[in-house]
């Protein structure tokens, strides 16, 4: 399989697994489904490009062999050229590397398509939107930052709507229709209506969703209504 599937409608919620409860990781992941998920993210983290660890390679496998639901992997690591082959044979879907972190940034893509995933790139805050331009072409998805990587539960970075806002118009002028613009970080259902308006396809929500009051399903929905509500 390459690309994302027609099946999602924006704006789509994507739970973040970098906040559930690990001990009942199989359950979080079942409770999100009953409610509606169908595309996860699973946050990769080396401790050398953001400041923290976080899952590798036997995750992603349990994880794969628990849902059949889409699987955005997240490279935040050094060198994620080494590991390409490893993630898309664990069974991710969607691979999700740095622009800040790879010299060779459309090789990766390209490769990351040879694999049979759809292909993405995140940009930092910091990061302009113009340094996609050679190869919008060879995606599927941006991510924009909406904190800086390596930990969860950070305050959301209301300028970043106008990098997205940047990136959806360099497809529009490029005829790239297909292309998906993620947020991920301090999504919530205060936030998620202000970025659908700039036009993001895919909120990424951790904490908004399995962590706080209520249940998971409550959660999800709770977002999910937010979210609807600005189309």
């Amino acid at each position: 399989m390459s690309g994302i599937p027609d099946r999602f409608t924006p704006p789509v919620i994507a739970p973040s697994l970098l906040a559930a409860d690990y001990a009942r990781l199989g359950e979080e992941v079942r409770a999100a489904e009953e409610a509606g998920a169908d595309w996860f993210q699973v946050d990769v983290m080396d401790g050398h490009f953001v400041p923290n660890l976080s899952v590798g390679l036997p995750v992603l496998e349990s994880v794969r062999a628990a849902t059949d639901a889409f699987l955005d992997v997240h490279l935040m690591i050094e060198n994620p050229d080494e590991f390409l082959v490893a993630f898309a044979d664990a069974g991710a879907d969607l691979i999700t590397v740095h622009q800040e972190v790879t010299p060779h940034l459309h090789r990766d893509l390209t490769e990351i398509r040879r694999l049979g995933c759809a292909a993405g790139v995140a940009l930092n805050p910091s990061t302009p939107a113009e340094t996609l331009s050679e190869v919008l072409p060879l995606l599927d998805l941006v991510l924009v930052m909406t904190v800086n990587p390596g930990f969860g539960g950070q305050s959301f970075i209301h300028g970043a709507l106008r990098k997205v806002r940047r990136v959806k118009e360099m497809a529009r002028r490029r005829e790239l229709n297909g292309l998906r613009v993620q947020v991920d970080g301090g999504v919530g259902p205060e936030t998620a209506p202000r970025a659908v308006e700039a036009g993001v396809d895919v909120l990424v929500a951790g904490s908004a969703v399995f962590r706080g009051s209520g249940s998971v399903a409550e959660r999800f929905r709770a977002l999910e209504e937010a979210a609807a509500g600005a189309i």
